[in-house]
């Protein structure tokens, strides 16, 4: 027996919670964006009205001011955002245990199981669309499907407020002739890789050379094509089951470039102390230490390194991000963004310490960095965030968050 998956999307998420936080917005064309004075002025997010103009997610400030003049401009807020995604996904728990987020607006349902109490996956879909435009005021658009690649297919088919069914009997009909980019996992480089195959429509994927395809792009390839001809049976995961957290990583655009040293270093020493609080938090270490670089022209380079033993220690990060940008880069010149991302995690009760027979060759000991950083966290746990800060982060003007003078915060 077939499942019944359903994939629920949220119409312009941002756009959509901004217009029920100001009504006003809901008469005009709007969009969320970042903030043009810190170098975020991208569009995030877009109301229908602002649709009507062909502006785009992702595109400039000054893009889309041109297509628009009359373009209202409306900064994100986030905590909102998640207030809204977590009441949206306890109307899906009605309905199943099983679901999955997908993102902070957008979620998998496996229904198989609660048509008996709630009818088809069609009725399902109506009925919830309907229940979160009265409750929450927002609309969803809502694939419905045998598999989760189909499903999302389908939420994506047409948009605003629509459900779209994707079954056994119309799924040729509805999937071949699609662009082959709107099937999920296909990334700009895959696309590009395809289309250098003659490989254009989701049609033309699932009637490619399965072999050609993995040589060109690896397993990938080979999932891709299950998935353009249907073949997927990737489960709904249950809304109680941990999610495995496979990375934690931290990045930030400056307000201005980075130059030097000393710029360099404050903004990898605020991004490692973001990063290993909460890899403490979550009870994990880390094998490799990743550093992305982009320059003001948007060239953008990783490196990582894998340590002799896991850590989550912030001095740790640095000490490692600072060699790998060292190596890599001039550091004269500018950088626009950096990003510190610990991967290969493993759960921090694990032995796998690697003690060196001659000490610790000087400094602190890790020992006693790892009670100082633990320590810190305590603060920061019983009196705020912003009790600690780095000594370098007051009166910067690189863009990192400033604390409150009333605030008194101990400097380190």
């Amino acid at each position: 027996m077939d499942r019944t998956i359903l994939h629920c999307d949220c119409n312009g998420f941002f756009a959509s919670v901004e217009c029920i936080l100001h009504p006003e917005f809901k008469t005009v064309p709007m969009a969320v964006c970042g903030n043009p004075e810190n170098r975020h002025g991208i569009i995030l997010a877009k109301n229908e009205l602002a649709k009507k103009y062909g502006i785009q997610t992702a595109e400039t400030i000054w893009q889309a001011k041109q297509k628009c003049p009359d373009l209202v401009l409306a900064p994100p807020h986030h905590e909102e955002y998640r207030r809204y995604s977590i009441k949206i996904n306890q109307i899906y728990q009605r309905y199943t245990d099983l679901v999955e987020p997908f993102g902070i607006d957008e979620s998998w349902l496996d229904v198989t199981g609660s048509r008996s109490l709630f009818g088809s996956g069609t009725q399902i879909a109506d009925e919830l669309r309907a229940i979160i435009r009265r409750e929450i005021g927002l609309t969803i658009s809502v694939g419905v499907s045998y598999n989760k690649i189909f499903a999302k297919l389908g939420s994506d088919y047409k948009k605003p407020d629509a459900t779209t069914v994707i079954s056994r009997e119309n799924w040729k009909q509805i999937v071949f002739p699609l662009p082959v980019n709107t099937l999920l996992y296909v990334g700009k480089s895959a696309a590009e890789t395809l289309a250098k195959l003659g490989i254009h429509t989701i049609g033309e994927l699932a009637s490619s050379d399965r072999p050609l395809l993995m040589a060109h792009l690896g397993k990938a390839g080979g999932a891709l094509h299950d998935y353009a001809n249907g073949l997927d049976s990737s489960p709904v995961k249950n809304v109680l089951d941990k999610r495995e957290i496979k990375s934690v990583g931290n990045g930030m655009t400056f307000k201005r470039n980075l130059v030097g040293i000393a710029d360099i270093r404050l903004g990898v020493a605020v991004l490692a102390d973001s990063v290993a609080g909460r890899m403490r938090e979550q009870g994990v270490k880390c094998w490799v230490i990743q550093v992305t670089i982009r320059n003001p022209n948007f060239k953008t380079i990783t490196r990582q390194k894998t340590l002799a033993s896991p850590t989550h220690l912030a001095k740790e990060l640095v000490d490692t991000g600072m060699e790998l940008i060292q190596s890599a880069w001039n550091l004269n010149a500018p950088i626009r963004m950096l990003t510190i991302t610990g991967t290969n995690l493993v759960p921090d009760n694990i032995p796998c310490e690697q003690l060196s027979l001659f000490g610790s060759g000087g400094g602190v000991s890790h020992e006693k960095q790892e009670q100082l950083e633990t320590t810190l966290d305590q603060i920061r746990s019983k009196f705020g965030r912003d009790a600690v800060a780095f000594g370098g982060v007051l009166q910067n003007d690189i863009g990192i968050e400033e604390h409150d003078e009333d605030s008194k915060p101990t400097l380190i």
